[in-house]
């Protein structure tokens, strides 16, 4: 998010009026909230932001028909799991749940909260849904990308590094999703000339050790797709990528905030927001087994001269008029 917009929602949100006591007869609602980060990260901050502004917008107001209980549970597994057996405890009459780092958590501590992700990579594969149309359970939301999407990350990369010719993909080969990422990528890689190595991001150790040796051989690039561990070690692949003069297309604008080279994605403050409106209609009567889970509407580029230069690349003009932001 460009500062300024990230500034105006943060002051939406201060905005909300705020009431001590709920009117009288009026009862007062819980929405549970299980982020996996530090209470100063400013890409979740933001993201928070918007599903308070909006859920402003639809007239739940903090304090008068609403408490929002918001857990920020860090990055560590361990730590997510303690926080969503908490949460559950409660119970909230809903969760907002960011994804594959937390809805396992939640569902391993309940299957009658209803849960609402913003961002889910497979939410079938992933078994949180039976079906996108009917999920059938206690959770629904919203997914973070198609499959095809693997398409528009070797296109980026070919674009700003045509001379790439082998291409290490990082996901977490544990999470049956990035495994069927890594083979649409696999798939098409032929049409771009390149050849795909999968690195697993298992440990902060291990992919250093992967990049490293990776890197060794002349016009190699790297693809990172969504998972838990590449939002846990975002700083690490960054560095790596840099020091080893790598060309980088990510999943999500924040590595390119903190760095990196390019990103294709869901606009993910589009998705708080629409989740905003699932955790409406649940409070007001709908179950999450009849509210299908939806594909983003809203795509976001971003690009970073800085680090395009450091790299010794050209992006083309016409890819940055495309571009949504350029980091200059």
């Amino acid at each position: 998010m460009r500062r300024r917009d990230f500034i105006g929602l943060l002051g939406s949100v201060t905005a909300i009026p705020f009431v001590a006591h709920a009117q009288q007869g009026e009862r007062v609602r819980t929405i549970g909230v299980l982020l996996p980060a530090t209470a100063d990260d400013p890409v979740f901050q933001a993201r928070l932001a918007a599903f308070h502004q909006e859920l402003a917008l639809l007239g739940w107001i903090i304090g008068r028909n609403v408490r929002i209980d918001t857990r920020w549970a860090t990055t560590n597994p361990a730590e997510i799991r303690r926080q969503a057996a908490e949460l559950v405890a409660l119970p909230p009459d809903v969760i907002l749940s960011t994804g594959d780092s937390t809805v396992p958590a939640l569902l391993q501590a309940t299957h009658t909260v209803p849960i609402v992700f913003p961002v889910a990579t497979d939410p079938i594969g992933g078994g949180y849904v039976q079906s996108l149309a009917r999920p059938g359970g206690n959770v629904t939301g919203f997914m973070l990308y198609e499959y095809s999407i693997g398409v528009k990350w070797l296109e980026l990369l070919k674009e700003i590094a045509p001379n790439v010719t082998r291409v290490a993909v990082l996901r977490d080969s544990g999470n049956p999703a990035q495994t069927a990422q890594f083979g649409v990528i696999q798939a098409v890689a032929p049409m771009f000339k390149v050849e795909v190595t999968p690195v697993d991001m298992r440990d902060a150790g291990a992919i250093e050790q992967a990049v490293e040796a990776f890197a060794r051989s002349p016009n190699s690039g790297l693809i990172v797709v969504s998972s838990g561990a590449s939002i846990r070690h975002r700083d690490l692949i960054v560095t790596l990528a840099a020091r080893r003069k790598l060309p980088a297309v990510y999943w999500e604008r924040f590595f390119v905030i903190a760095g990196g080279l390019a990103s294709y994605g869901a606009h993910t403050i589009d998705q708080y927001r629409r989740a905003a409106g699932y955790v409406d209609r649940i409070l007001k009567g709908e179950k999450p087994a009849e509210l299908p889970v939806q594909a983003p509407t809203k795509y976001e580029m971003a690009i970073n001269l800085k680090t395009a230069k450091a790299l010794g690349l050209s992006v083309p003009l016409s890819l940055q008029q495309r571009a949504d932001e350029v980091i200059e």
